[in-house]
């Protein structure tokens, strides 16, 4: 009996050599079920994406690996710039906080995030000395304790912040 096939893609990750590239999952559509309601947070990304091909591979899929325009990195809390380290300060203590917009939902629009339901990020102002506006730079919330993400090119890109080092 020939099981129906589906095609899965697991968005932009970074390999386990550093270089960026998208995976591409193929296994039957009943794996697709099982798995469907997994849920990997951002610090365990690497290993829910190993887990999914070694299912892949386990059940016959196939697996193929192409290079992705973007990805999230990672950025050392003490190498972020002194004023994400305010805005991360006024975020723990629930503000006030220097803009009306910072504090609202951001809604990824530029899918470079984890995919999450409506709600899950919030975005807030980082501080750029000698602009007139807000500037490009910002801190992004995940619901996750310490799921937070700066960006310096205003969505362009991503960096998750590790704490750890």
């Amino acid at each position: 009996m020939e099981l129906s096939r589906t095609r899965l893609t697991s968005r932009k990750l970074i390999g386990l050599d550093g270089k960026i590239c998208e995976v591409v999952i193929d296994m039957p559509a009943s794996t697709r079920v099982i798995m469907g309601g997994m849920r990997f947070p951002p610090r365990i990304t690497r290993i829910g994406a190993a887990a999914a091909v070694l299912s892949a591979l386990l059940v016959g899929g196939t697996v193929t690996a192409t290079p992705a325009a973007a990805a999230v990195g990672s950025i050392c809390y003490s190498d972020l710039p002194s004023q994400a380290h305010d805005t991360l300060d006024l975020i723990e203590q629930g503000g006030p906080f220097p803009f009306e917009q910072d504090g609202t939902v951001f809604q990824n629009r530029e899918g470079i995030l984890p995919g999450q339901s409506s709600g899950y990020y919030h975005e807030y102002t980082v501080i750029t000395p000698g602009s007139d506006t807000r500037g490009a730079r910002r801190i992004v919330t995940g619901e996750e304790n310490q799921e937070d993400y700066y960006t310096a090119d205003h969505y362009e890109s991503f960096d998750l912040v590790n704490y750890g080092c």
